[in-house]
């Protein structure tokens, strides 16, 4: 039997470029080279090989975290290439990857959120009206970035208007959210019309850090990483129903991984990530593990929910 013709896409333009990079080296490493016939591709530097080789790749095993890889930018790109890719299609990612459009269709679905304001670059606004709608606590990250990229915890109104400053430096719109002190968990859920959810993880940052920032996801022994979550049954029905739930109603496909905040008995969704890291330090290698689920079977696993839906505009 030939083997499957994989282009692994990783690196890319983005802030999460290193990251990218990471993933793409624990992926490239893990897959089954009995199976698959694996070239590598950095879009940065590579784009105009990538569409010269297009009749060559029979999938594209997408890991551009960020910007112009998470998006659907680079889902457009190879559906108009007729190159089937693993994951979220163009307009699940772009849903997904805008924390204000996610927020809404978590509302629709009846999943809670978290109270939250957003400010637009050259808008009217006032910081003393937002600490007066949400607290004098407050979470401000930007509308459209991922990895907590110019996200900051503020404590006063002089804090606020810094945070929403370094947020303008990575977008044109910032979310500035009420703070909510709780557990935070993250869920990875797998499948197409069907799914199933992994074990729930639970994140525990060093004291050093004031919550789950870039350096804190990515710097290794910087958080602990409990699988499965220290939860009572019910919480984690819960926390995987409320992951199922925000992968299909963004339209998610293949895999996503949704984080949350429980708060006493309530849980919050922040926000779906539809390429979810891979590196040696990442969630989604770690929940599959709990399940039993070694790291190449879980690259078989997505590919093959890949493969159900082969073809660009089969699933959104």
């Amino acid at each position: 039997m030939a083997k499957l013709r994989v282009a692994l896409l990783a690196g890319g333009w983005s802030g999460e470029r290193e990251v990218s990079l990471k993933s793409g080296d624990a992926v490239f490493d893990a897959l089954d080279k009995s199976k698959y016939e694996v070239s590598r591709y950095d879009p940065r530097d590579d784009l105009e090989t990538l569409v010269r080789d297009r009749e060559q790749i029979d999938l594209a095993f997408v890991l551009l975290h960020g910007k112009l890889g998470e998006d659907g930018s680079m889902q457009g790109f190879l559906d108009i290439l007729d190159i089937p890719y693993v994951g979220s299609g163009v307009l699940a990612s772009a849903m997904s990857f805008n924390k204000k459009i996610a927020k809404e269709r978590y509302r629709n679905a009846g999943l809670s959120v978290v109270e939250d304001v957003v400010v637009r670059r050259g808008g009217d606004f006032s910081v003393a009206r937002i600490l007066g709608a949400l607290g004098p606590l407050t979470v401000v990250k930007p509308v459209a970035e991922g990895s907590s990229l110019g996200a900051s915890i503020c404590h006063s109104h002089e804090e606020l208007e810094a945070g929403i400053e370094k947020a303008f430096s990575y977008g044109e719109e910032v979310m500035v959210e009420r703070y909510i002190k709780g557990r935070e968990l993250t869920c990875c859920i797998l499948g197409n019309r069907a799914t199933e959810a992994l074990p729930v993880v639970e994140i525990v940052p060093n004291p050093e850090y004031s919550f789950f920032d870039y350096e804190a996801k990515y710097r290794p022994g910087a958080t602990k990483e409990i699988c499965p979550a220290p939860l009572t049954e019910t919480e984690a029905l819960k926390a995987q129903s409320c992951a199922r739930r925000a992968h299909e109603v963004l339209k998610c496909r293949v895999w996503s991984r949704t984080d949350m905040i429980l708060e006493g008995k309530k849980i919050y969704v922040l926000e779906t990530n539809t390429l979810p890291g891979m590196t040696e330090t990442s969630l989604v290698p770690l929940a599959a593990r709990a399940a039993g689920i070694p790291f190449s079977k879980l690259l078989d696993k997505l590919i093959d929910l890949s493969l159900e839906e082969k073809g660009p505009g089969s699933l959104p």
